[in-house]
């Protein structure tokens, strides 16, 4: 998987939605917000991150 600055990515576990901001060496560093609304920033290994894709709300119907 090719990640690069301004992808959205999530930790494969879950968590928050954040972007790819940079890289420093092999580690990707994110941005995001926690829960709080508090900026956060970090360096996470690419093998522990996925591409987020937003849900298709296509479907939904009230």
């Amino acid at each position: 998987m090719d990640l690069k600055a301004g992808d959205q990515v999530q930790l494969k576990s879950g968590g928050p939605v954040m972007t790819v901001s940079g890289f420093r060496g092999e580690q990707l560093w994110c941005e995001w917000f926690d829960a709080k609304g508090e900026h956060q920033s970090r360096g996470f290994l690419p093998i522990v991150l996925t591409l987020y894709t937003p849900p298709d709300l296509s479907d939904f119907s009230l």
